[in-house]
């Protein structure tokens, strides 16, 4: 099977906060989990470094542009390095490559009359002397009266034009815009609509979408697809590739969402290999993203590629619902966010990993708190996982000399494990992967339970077979634990690994060899609950400096 998973772009304009990191996480989860399995996986992502935010923030701060998208760049590859992110491909949009590509498709386009030009009128700032395009123009939303940018509404997900914003200014300079006359190139979206009512009935009825991308994406097709600008006057981008037409840039419609098929194409250059198979019809594919990314993918990427009559629409749309922080909304703006590089400083990666997983917004917004943060690191993960792995191995070491006992493991434990495989596989490949790590941890919790109904402190006075067979048979538990959670919790799963000696690959039951034990370390420290006072008041005071 060849599997392409795409992880949304963040803007290179400011720090990564939790809220990224939940949306983009079960692109890893999906990446590890089919890398064990064997399957031909290529999982990629990037920085967009083209986007207005750039521009607008090098503005504030009197640099260049390139400078805040080296900075942000440099310190997103440092942040899903140390939380464990295994892209196969990581770039960036202000490559040259990147703009060779999507010149191409845009030609590509152009060519087969999918894209046309329009003189339209445009929103244009006097004070500041130029076209404005969406995300500089600010207002209100005509459909939810809510505040709103040019491109798209937050709080109802309304696709929107500048000039339709109630109450519109410049966010340069405060001004109301006026407007002008100018022509731009439209991508011929409308063409698309029969074919995209049947491709998202298609997903519906296989249930390969989450259900606010179905929602989402039905709405927009039963109001009716508009055309949709692709060029914009903008100072820095992907130059249009018409004569006459060079200063202006391609706009994000295309121009970011292609950075997957670029991103593929960086990917097989680099490592002298074909990726033709992940853009063909046989590929399953799984875009993650947030859910205000939804429409990008299913409708304005999905109509490109069926433009390029390329077979391989998303098959999957992992949309993620948001992410609160203390019962409130996150906001960049009021500082109100858990800021990664700050989070990684403090807390152990697999911690992190875990409780957005557990806590997951899958099907409904979920809330990031740090005193259940803390409380599920101590009681879950050092509680119940760690203290499993930590007394058994202990207690081999202490009492047969840290030699794993080769006993035949118990049918009914064998069974239980090899059926964990198959349910967590099922999760995990339809998305569910919160449902998956709770399936896990309910066998963490029979293996404890175990444990201590055969008391083996007592056992190996009275019974030393009995047990080395309890402690074969939680040495089995373990192993086949931390291997199932090695698409989830990479960094402890391997110190489970490096101190009983397995390298296993595959995704399917396993036995660990009568070795003797590695040194015994703790997979986790405990997180003294004095330091969630400490968080609330560090979000407190960053969030009063604004």
């Amino acid at each position: 099977m060849t599997i392409f998973i795409g992880g949304a772009w963040a803007y290179a304009n400011g720090s990564l906060h939790l809220g990224h990191i939940s949306s983009l996480l079960p692109g890893d989860i999906l990446a590890r989990y089919y890398r064990l399995k064997g399957e031909n996986v290529l999982y990629v992502s990037g920085s967009d470094c083209n986007g207005t935010p750039i521009t607008i923030r090098a503005r504030q701060e009197g640099v260049k542009p390139e400078v805040i998208a080296d900075h942000y760049h440099q310190e997103f590859l440092d942040c899903f390095s140390t939380l464990g992110f295994s892209y196969d491909m990581y770039t960036r949009t202000d490559t040259a490559h990147h703009h060779q590509i999507v010149q191409a498709i845009f030609l590509e386009l152009l060519e087969k009359g999918l894209i046309y030009k329009k003189e339209i009128e445009q929103t244009y700032c006097e004070t500041c002397s130029q076209f404005l395009p969406e995300r500089y123009v600010e207002g209100i939303c005509p459909v939810c009266h809510q505040p709103s940018r040019g491109d798209q509404c937050d709080h109802c997900s309304t696709i929107l034009e500048p000039l339709e914003l109630l109450e519109r200014k410049c966010k340069i300079c405060g001004q109301p815009p006026t407007t002008r006359f100018t022509e731009h190139f439209y991508f011929a979206l409308s063409r698309f609509q029969t074919f995209l009512q049947d491709y998202t009935q298609k997903a519906e009825k296989e249930q390969r979408w989450r259900d606010n991308a179905i929602a989402l994406t039905k709405r927009y097709l039963k109001e009716g697809l508009q055309d949709r600008a692709v060029s914009r006057d903008l100072p820095v981008g992907v130059s249009v590739p018409v004569a006459g037409y060079e200063e202006k840039k391609i706009y994000v419609w295309i121009e970011a969402v292609s950075g997957y098929y670029t991103a593929s194409k960086l990917w097989a250059k680099e490592t002298n290999q074909d990726d033709s198979p992940f853009w063909n019809d046989s590929v399953k594919s799984y875009y993650v993203h947030g859910k205000d990314n939804i429409p990008f993918h299913s409708i304005i990427w999905a109509g490109i590629l069926a433009g390029l009559e390329k077979e391989s629409l998303p098959t999957h749309i992992v949309s993620n619902e948001y992410l609160t922080l203390e019962k409130k909304k996150l906001s960049t703006s009021k500082n109100w966010a858990v800021w990664v590089p700050d989070m990684i400083k403090r807390y152990d990666p697999d911690s992190i990993r875990y409780f957005l997983t557990i806590n997951a917004p899958e099907s409904r917004d979920a809330d990031f708190s740090w005193k259940e943060f803390i409380y599920s690191h101590n009681s879950e993960l050092l509680g119940a996982y760690g203290n499993l792995v930590n007394r058994t191995l202990k207690f081999i070491v202490k009492s047969f000399g840290g030699v794993i006992p080769a006993n035949n493991i118990t049918p009914l434990i064998q069974a239980k494990v090899e059926q964990l495989y198959v349910e967590v596989g099922g999760f995990i490949e339809t998305t569910s992967f919160k449902q998956g790590l709770e399936k896990i941890f309910e066998v963490v919790r029979f293996a404890n339970k175990y444990f201590d109904e055969q008391k083996p402190w007592k056992m190996v006075d009275e019974d030393p077979e009995s047990c080395r067979q309890t402690l074969a048979d939680c040495v089995y538990l373990i192993a086949n634990i931390a291997h199932t959670l090695s698409p989830f919790l990479p960094f402890s799963s391997e110190k489970v690994k490096e101190m009983i000696h397995t390298s296993e690959a595959g995704w399917k039951a396993f036995f660990a060899k009568p070795e003797t034990l590695a040194k015994i370390e703790p997979l986790f420290e405990r997180i003294d609950i004095t330091q969630i006072e400490e968080e609330l008041e560090r979000l407190s005071n960053q969030s009063a400096i604004v």
